[in-house]
């Protein structure tokens, strides 16, 4: 690996972890973040949680574990052209997700509408929660105890409100700055992984077709190219080619922008990133294109008459469940029952965004279906 940059996370200038241990053998600090995360429960759980399609519609849409595995591919290909550090952007593109609810978008979307009495449910900060409370791997401390940095960069967003409770690591909300370049970096690469695998996806369960993505700008031009390349290709190949050519295109400009943003800056030291406005970012005519691609998904995907009704479905699996454990305690597992009635709606929350797309359907027939057996 190369020397890092000056204002890259190294372990000289990281904030530490909650817990004092004792340094790794043979692996660094982060090394160490992003091996925890990868053993974690929740980590796991991914592999059955869905980004826009519901787990048991098909073997082979995206899962956000597949999600979470591509946005660390491509954040750690851009951090190393800045000589970043990448187990950190690494072990940030891991985590992003931990806390997402079954069901994608729509089960997080009724959480919140259940919690909205406790504060409301946000999966950026439930996956903060997993990390620093809920997974239970270790004896000497709750959660897996990972570095500042690492946390910072799950944290993508967060309200005033909740930056005051979480102490030094809301701060940079409260006080207007930056996270890690590597923070930066990961979460756009997160938006590329997603924006250009929803694209083909979609075009794999046939709720959109060529011809409407044709109209937008991005996808276009390369879709035109490949078939002027390649004028015998199957059409898959011609979706994967195309995909992957888009990948390559808002990798690069994110690349070219953020080093230019980084020379205006000047910045040389990890605090200077923090203090500086954002560094990394696509040019603005590529942010209007990447704009343009979620706005026709949104449109032709994501409010599809098909993806409408499994939301529907998934907010109603989600708040069933929500309201028979709150009514009744007696029917959760022993370990998230509580004594007082508003850590008991948390604990409900815990319990159903921890849950697998299948787990909630399964968990949703147990206690409301009537069955012979």
């Amino acid at each position: 690996m190369p020397e890092l940059a000056s204002y890259a996370v190294s372990e000289s200038n990281t904030r530490g972890r909650l817990m004092r241990e004792e340094a790794p053998f043979g692996r660094s600090e982060f090394q160490r973040d992003r091996d925890r995360i990868i053993h974690s429960t929740a980590f796991r759980r991914l592999e059955y949680k869905t980004q826009v399609f519901v787990n048991h519609e098909g073997d082979l849409f995206r899962t956000r574990l597949t999600h979470s595995i591509e946005v660390a591919q491509i954040a750690r290909s851009i951090a190393r052209r800045f000589r970043l550090n990448e187990d950190l952007v690494e072990a940030i593109a891991l985590a992003h997700d931990l806390g997402h609810t079954p069901f994608g978008h729509a089960g997080q979307d009724a959480l919140n509408d259940c919690m909205k009495e406790q504060g409301g449910f946000e999966h950026n900060l439930q996956s903060l929660r997993v990390v620093d409370v809920l997974e239970e791997r270790y004896a000497a401390f709750d959660g897996l105890n990972l570095r500042f940095e690492t946390r910072e960069g799950i944290l993508k967003h967060c309200s005033p409100e909740n930056a005051v409770k979480l102490g030094a690591l809301g701060e940079r909300f409260l006080n207007r700055q930056r996270p890690s370049l590597e923070a930066q970096i990961a979460n756009l690469a997160d938006e590329i992984a997603y924006n250009n695998h929803d694209v083909d996806d979609g075009l794999r369960s046939g709720l959109i077709t060529l011809e409407q993505l044709a109209t937008v700008r991005l996808f276009a031009a390369h879709l035109d190219d490949v078939r002027k390349t390649y004028p015998s290709l199957g059409e898959r190949r011609v979706i994967h080619e195309t995909v992957r050519r888009m990948i390559g295109t808002l990798a690069t400009d994110l690349i070219l922008q953020t080093g230019k943003n980084l020379s205006a800056q000047g910045v040389q030291s990890l605090d200077e990133v923090r203090a500086a406005p954002t560094l990394a970012a696509f040019s603005d005519g590529m942010r209007e294109q990447s704009r343009e691609l979620k706005s026709f998904l949104h449109t032709h995907l994501y409010r599809h008459f098909r993806v409408m009704r499994m939301n529907a479905k998934a907010h109603r699996i989600i708040g069933d469940l929500f309201k028979a454990f709150t009514e009744d305690k007696r029917l959760l597992p022993p370990q998230y029952q509580r004594e007082k009635e508003a850590d008991q709606a948390r604990a409900v929350a815990d319990y159903i965004a921890g849950m697998t797309d299948r787990y909630a359907i399964r968990e949703h027939r147990r206690i409301y279906a009537v069955e012979e057996d």
